[in-house]
């Protein structure tokens, strides 16, 4: 493994946002993504690429590979690069606290995802592509992208390639559903729209079920009662994260309650076209609790037309290190 200190500032013992990158087309929106969130953060920023190499045999004897020190050598080269020309940038530069941020450059022989996850472990978020340049690049949602959200030990935000451009004033989304998820969902969108100065919108959705039954004495709510009482709902979580926040006055950024009728996995990518961000948990209330990436944070990483942050429920351990926080999952 390679590590170069200082590539475009020094690196002090600051906290740090993770970012994977490897010359995909998102490479670099990615990358912009991720300095601005380690300077909104007071935080540093480690670039981590891979230079993956596999053996393949052929009569009991290892095929000729190229040579490993030149093309570690030429992706370090490239990414740094890279960093040059975001740094360069002028409107990434203009955000505050952009030049400030130390970055270190990790060009690594292992496979991106477990090294990704390994050392999401120390992080405050990880940054990464929907779609790379591997054999699962074809797939809904990358492979590395899947592996990252499911395991990493921090929040993950997927970055998809030319998303809907944020309109203003900004808007972070966050979906919620009377979990215990929901509720650090919601804070972790919070911090995120004071950071952004953004509004936050809370979104609920509702089902009406039709009942097959004989009984005549099935009451079934209004949609009106439904609404009322999911808003109701909202309401209280909002008031409780608010307060146990430590935020008061002017600190606590714009919320507004949205309902909406429809499955939570196509509402929320709806509703966050021209978002800044779309929080999600991994899981929720749903039937497809279970899996290791909730079925809604699943349909809304692949197909939210924004950044995603996926982050995970309080006392989820399956991850790879501490637990972080989550939403509406699935």
């Amino acid at each position: 493994m390679s590590e170069t200190d200082g590539v475009t500032g020094a690196v002090h013992r600051r906290p740090t946002v993770i970012v994977g990158v490897d010359g995909s087309d998102v490479s670099r929106e990615v990358l912009v993504h991720a300095l601005v969130a380690a300077a909104r953060r007071d935080a540093d920023l480690e670039v981590v690429c891979s230079v993956s190499v596999e053996l393949y045999y052929l009569g009991g004897a290892p095929l000729a590979i190229l040579d490993v020190d030149r093309i570690r050598d030429d992706v370090h080269g490239r990414v740094r690069a890279l960093i040059d020309e975001v740094r360069a940038d002028a409107d990434v530069s203009a955000v505050p606290g952009v030049p400030d941020v130390g970055m270190r450059l990790v060009v690594s022989e292992r496979p991106p995802a477990p090294e990704l996850v390994d050392r999401s472990r120390d992080a405050l978020l990880m940054v990464v592509g929907s779609r790379g340049r591997g054999a699962g690049r074809s797939a809904l949602l990358g492979s590395v992208a899947l592996h990252c959200a499911t395991n990493a030990a921090c929040p993950v935000v997927v970055v998809h390639h030319s998303a809907v451009a944020a309109t203003r004033p900004p808007r972070v989304v966050v979906g919620v559903d009377g979990s215990q998820g929901s509720r650090v969902a919601l804070a972790a969108a919070i911090e995120e729209a004071a950071r952004l100065d953004a509004a936050v919108e809370v979104v609920c959705t509702y089902q009406r079920t039709d009942y097959w039954t004989d009984l005549s004495s099935v009451v079934v709510p209004s949609v009106e009662q439904i609404r009322e009482r999911v808003t109701s709902e909202a309401g209280e979580l909002v008031s409780a994260v608010i307060a146990g926040s430590g935020r008061r006055g002017t600190d606590v950024p714009e919320i507004r309650i949205e309902v909406h009728e429809g499955p939570a996995g196509e509402v929320l990518p709806r509703q966050s076209r021209g978002a800044d961000l779309l929080v999600v948990g991994s899981r929720g209330r749903g039937a497809f609790r279970a899996l290791l990436l909730g079925s809604i944070a699943l349909h809304c990483a692949m197909h939210a037309p924004c950044p995603v942050m996926v982050v995970r429920p309080v006392g989820d351990r399956s991850g790879a290190g501490r637990s972080e926080p989550a939403l509406a999952g699935s």
